[in-house]
């Protein structure tokens, strides 16, 4: 779902209502695309986070609640719009036309104290979004991304140039079209096309999801033929749709996919649906854009600072995978030992026949019922016992190749599997730190080498997730293997309760209960958090062990976070994210 220009209305509007003249606290960078601004307001006694994402994946504008971590050093965009903005006013947010085009306008002072205008241009256009600080007179002082003639003949974005609009697309202003014009409109388009390609097509500032969305409340379909559309249905449904933006009467709407992952997000409800989707409704647009970002650009986090982790575990599983393949192929071939014994003992039970020099020998089976011919190859170099001495030897070999091979592809195997465990760990990193313990782990697991640049330094202290029960009861959850080991055995005591999905790679999760008997309820909270923190499919009920911590034990020598335990119960359980943030402890 794109960020489109309604929802950047209904954005600038909550802007205005919850930060106008509000002052400028804190500029962070928490992202090479991202700027987070503290505003406090006087008027709502609070501190507000404005975000504005410029990326390419995930570009929007709004409120967020979500504190992230900030980089050591502040990038030089930050400083710069920390000494153009920092202890400003932000006076007005305006959206231009009907675009998705915002601008920002702060009353700020420079450094001799004289009052001065500055104003901060955010762009949301997909791939081509941008930031831009411009003076009083709209002179670009710096952006975010940079254009110069070598990217685009069009519009440059350079610091000195006087800030342009991006180029106009030919539609109409849906705001401005009357009936007789939209009929026209209706006529001369192909009586085929569908009406929200129509729609699509012919106006500004529609995104996809709106243009279904207005075509169905004008036909009671999405794909309703132009040539069936009733002009004065129509123009009904722009004009409940213009008077949703005149009275501001917004409805912060989330739809979710079938596995409860958000799939579309909208300023107003969303009829097209039907029953057939799962819909909510949110108090603010900012909630709204934290309930549809918030994984995604944990995601698009990680996938920026993680990249040497990534790089490793592809590169470890590839080379893994290969390996096995050639020691079960190894192994297969081993299976023809047991044809060497036979070889080696029907040339021993016919010594007496044979004579050096023959290539084969055609000897019965004594040891099948049928007493069948069989037909050993023999070296004509060989008497008959050393053919058989030598039969023997091959089926030695292949006996202890067997052995070790089996140990071999046991310990590959064991690999694949905590790589997989590293995998989902990485799955659920929320800050610098959360990387920087699994770089640690994958150090102390012999991959130090493999991490280009890695340099081991001071441990930062082990801060697992922490939630709290229905009960009361603390949970600790952790989000790596090394959290795992912590929350395990250090944190726990030994009455306390440990739950882990049964079956694949996870969290360690520790219910604190000092040996007591915990309520049901809580029993099945703590199973929930174990069951959403693991890499269990979605759907269904999730198998999930739980025992008291001293029956957890560690292997010597093995891998972090590798326990075994015994005397456990099973648990099923549905994963539940909205439960965990509820129970979670900020």
């Amino acid at each position: 779902m794109a960020f489109d220009a309604g929802m950047m209305r209904a954005v600038v509007w909550e802007i205005n209502r919850a930060a106008k003249d509000a002052r400028v606290e804190k500029i962070q960078q928490p992202q090479k695309d991202e700027i987070v601004i503290t505003l406090h307001s006087a008027a709502q006694r609070s501190d507000l986070r404005l975000s504005i994402n410029a990326g390419a994946n995930n570009p929007k504008l709004g409120f967020t609640a979500v504190a992230k971590e900030n980089p050591a050093a502040a990038p030089m965009l930050c400083m710069l719009l920390r000494k153009q903005l920092g202890g400003g006013k932000l006076v007005q947010a305006r959206q231009i036309g009907f675009d998705r085009v915002c601008e920002l306008e702060f009353a700020s002072r420079d450094e001799m104290g004289f009052a001065i205008t500055r104003y901060l241009i955010v762009e949301i256009m997909g791939k081509y979004s941008n930031l831009l600080l411009a003076d009083e007179n709209k002179k670009i002082i710096t952006a975010l991304h940079l254009v110069d003639f070598s990217t685009s003949r069009l519009r440059q974005i350079l610091p000195g140039m006087t800030y342009e609009l991006p180029p106009a697309q030919d539609k109409a202003d849906l705001f401005t079209t009357d009936c007789p014009t939209l009929a026209a409109y209706l006529a001369a388009a192909d009586a085929s096309l569908p009406l929200h390609k129509f729609i699509l097509g012919r106006f500004l500032g529609i995104s996809p999801l709106v243009a279904r969305e207005l075509a169905f409340r004008a036909t009671g379909r999405t794909d309703t033929p132009v040539g069936e559309v009733q002009t004065d249905a129509l123009f009904a449904a722009f004009a409940d749709f213009i008077r949703i933006f005149a009275e501001n009467d917004y409805v912060p709407t989330l739809v979710y996919g079938e596995d409860d992952t958000p799939v579309e997000f909208c300023f107003t409800e969303l009829r097209q649906y039907g029953t057939g989707a799962k819909t909510e409704r949110f108090p603010t647009f900012g909630a709204l854009l934290d309930a549809y970002f918030g994984k995604r650009d944990l995601a698009e986090k990680i996938k920026q600072r993680g990249q040497d982790i990534i790089h490793l575990l592809s590169h470890a599983n590839a080379r893994l995978e290969r390996k096995l393949d050639v020691q079960r192929e190894e192994l297969a071939a081993c299976d023809e030992g047991e044809t060497y014994r036979l070889y080696g003992d029907l040339i021993t039970a016919n010594l007496y026949q044979l004579k050096r020099g023959a290539e084969t020998a055609a000897l019965p089976n004594y040891y099948s019922e049928n007493c069948e011919t069989v037909t050993v190859p023999l070296d004509t170099r060989l008497t008959p016992a050393q053919n058989a001495q030598r039969y023997y030897k091959k089926y030695n070999k292949s006996k202890n190749a067997r052995v070790v091979l089996t140990e071999q592809i046991a310990l590959s195997e064991a690999e694949l599997r905590y790589l997989a465990t590293v995998a989902a760990a990485l799955e659920r990193t929320e800050t610098e730190s959360d990387l920087a313990e699994i770089r640690h782990e994958l150090a102390v697991s012999g991959y130090g080498s493999r991490m280009r640049g890695y340099k081991p330094g001071k441990n930062a202290p082990v801060k697992p997730m922490e939630f709290r029960t229905s009960g009361g009861y603390r949970v600790l959850c952790g989000k790596n293997n090394m959290q795992n080991e912590f929350v395990t055995f250090r944190a726990a005591g030994k009455l306390d309760l440990w739950f882990h999905v049964k079956g694949c790679p996870g969290s360690h999760v520790v219910l604190i209960c000092d040996g007591e008997e915990p309520p049901e309820r809580d029993y099945t909270e703590a199973a929930t958090i174990a069951a959403t923190y693991s890499k269990a499919a979605d759907g269904g009920l999730v198998p999930v062990d739980y025992t008291r911590v001293k029956n957890v034990k560690k292997p010597p020598a093995s891998k972090p976070g590798y326990v075994t335990y015994s005397t456990n119960y099973t648990a099923y359980v549905a994963r539940d994210e909205k439960l965990c943030e509820r129970l979670r402890v900020k």
